[in-house]
């Protein structure tokens, strides 16, 4: 074997929905067990959960003694800057190998940034890093960018695999289980975990590149066999389970034939699934789906005006929506809401209607984010000729002469307060409850966590404001307490 000791390192841990603490980074877990075999030792470590290990010193004298392959997931946007410059103080005698989709989008920039990184994989992983710790030369390795003589080498793109040579993950490799936590402070006590059980989308939706690869490949949708999902399934010990797959309900004889395992297996869960409102027109799966305890559905919704989903290609109208929350409010499911807001020739009575519209449908919570030109949306074409609109060209936010990102801010903050008002926080918990999804433990463990977590809350608003040089008279009385 040619490495004896492999990290397998999520840098993620500050202050962000990644870093709650609810999920874990499944990516670099499907990497971590597919080189399992062919090292002698792989640590997989998870940064939100190693507090000692967040200090760059501490980490490194680790790296030193027990490392001899650093491998790193860089997926998001959310601190960025800081991974690089993390990555930039490892070791620079160990080679560091990193992917993930911010990594495969961004390829010479982080090469540039970070000279102690030797391999960036491009794309799906899964494959590629069993060559890479076989120890096959670079240059016959498929989808990895490298260093040779100062340069940068691409090799060519690697084919998608197909998902049935993928191994799942192996959770034994995990260190900790996974709970919702804010500041550090774990507020119920269920326990999270995802499966994959399908990749790709049929779907055309023209804001999405979810069944694009950072590559801009094509993902064609392809199912794992139903009995691999059973055996992964009676691995997870987790409470709650999220199908992170695009739409779980693609195929609906297939998703009735998973129910029916399910229950004959006797797994005993709370299921989570992301999926299109199509769902409705499937009474028989949608009882059987209740039966097998699934209890969240996270449905893409998108907009409630007829104009925008047309511009979207969602493939379906208000009057479409309304029919089928119709049918979907007759079961005990909590039903939480995609929105994007900020469309092309939006106006702010249309962005703030998402809140009225979102509560006319029944939903319990939704989440609303601003519209995003990715490399290869296929939106991007259609904005670069709209004068007025622009967008970062690595992928961001869509913003315009009329709404600039300050006040797409302020149309947000409008959204969510008319949303989430004091009657519709009373139904969210009596909803959870109602259907099992929260127990009487979590709410005691929620109610008594709370004074503590909004401690921390404070104290970190009022260090930000000492931080700042803004002292006003909290903060005095803080710097005062910080010296006595």
């Amino acid at each position: 074997m040619k490495y004896n000791h492999v990290l397998a390192l999520n840098p993620y841990y500050k202050d962000s929905t990644s870093a709650l603490g609810l999920f874990p980074p499944t990516g670099l877990e499907y990497i971590a067990t597919s080189m399992k075999d062919l090292v002698e030792k792989i640590t997989l470590m998870d940064l939100r959960h190693e507090k000692e290990l967040q200090n760059i010193n501490n980490l490194n004298e680790f790296i030193r003694k027990e490392i001899d392959l650093i491998c790193i997931s860089i997926t998001w946007n959310f601190n960025f800057k800081e991974i690089c410059e993390l990555i930039c103080k490892l070791p620079d005698d160990i080679p560091v190998v990193v992917g993930g989709h911010k990594a495969t989008e961004d390829v010479e920039y982080i090469f540039n940034k970070c000279p102690t990184i030797d391999v960036i994989i491009r794309g799906e992983g899964d494959e590629t890093i069993k060559e890479i710790v076989k120890g096959v030369p670079y240059k016959d390795i498929l989808g990895i960018s490298y260093r040779e003589n100062g340069k940068i080498v691409h090799n060519q793109n690697r084919p998608l695999c197909d998902i049935n040579t993928i191994p799942f993950p192996d959770r034994s490799l995990r260190k900790n289980s996974y709970q919702l936590a804010l500041h550090g402070i774990n507020l119920t006590n269920l326990t999270f975990d995802t499966i994959l059980t399908t990749r790709g989308c049929p779907y055309q939706c023209k804001f999405c590149t979810m069944s694009l690869n950072p590559l801009g490949q094509k993902r064609e949708y392809a199912e794992r066999s139903l009995e691999s999902v059973i055996e992964e399934l009676k691995t997870i010990t987790a409470d709650v389970v999220l199908f992170s797959d695009d739409n779980f309900f693609t195929n609906p004889k297939r998703s009735e034939k998973l129910c029916d395992l399910i229950i004959e297996n006797n797994i005993k869960k709370a299921f989570a699934v992301q999926t299109r409102i199509e769902i409705a027109r499937h009474p028989v799966l949608l009882e059987k789906a209740e039966k097998a305890g699934f209890k969240l559905f996270l449905v893409g919704i998108e907009s409630p005006h007829d104009r925008i989903l047309k511009q979207l290609q969602k493939g379906f109208t208000q009057d479409k929506i309304r029919e089928a929350f119709n049918v979907l409010n007759n079961y005990n499911f909590y039903i939480h809401g995609y929105f994007i807001y900020g469309n092309i020739s939006e106006t702010e009575d249309e962005m703030v209607y998402i809140a009225d519209f979102a509560k006319e449908l029944h939903l319990d919570t939704i989440s609303f984010q601003k519209l995003r030109i990715d490399k290869y949306s296929p939106l991007k074409e259609t904005v670069d000729k709209l004068p007025g609109y622009y967008y970062d060209k690595n992928g961001g936010a869509l913003y315009s002469d009329r709404f600039s990102p300050k006040d797409l801010k302020r149309v947000r903050n409008k959204i969510k307060s008319r949303f989430y008002d004091f009657e519709q926080i009373r139904h969210i918990v009596s909803k959870a409850w109602r259907i099992g999804l929260i127990k009487k433990s979590d709410l005691i463990m929620f109610f008594f966590s709370l004074p503590l977590l909004l401690f921390r809350v404070l104290k970190r608003e009022v260090l930000k404001k000492v931080r700042s040089k803004e002292p006003g008279f909290v903060v005095r009385i803080f710097r005062f307490y910080q010296t006595s």
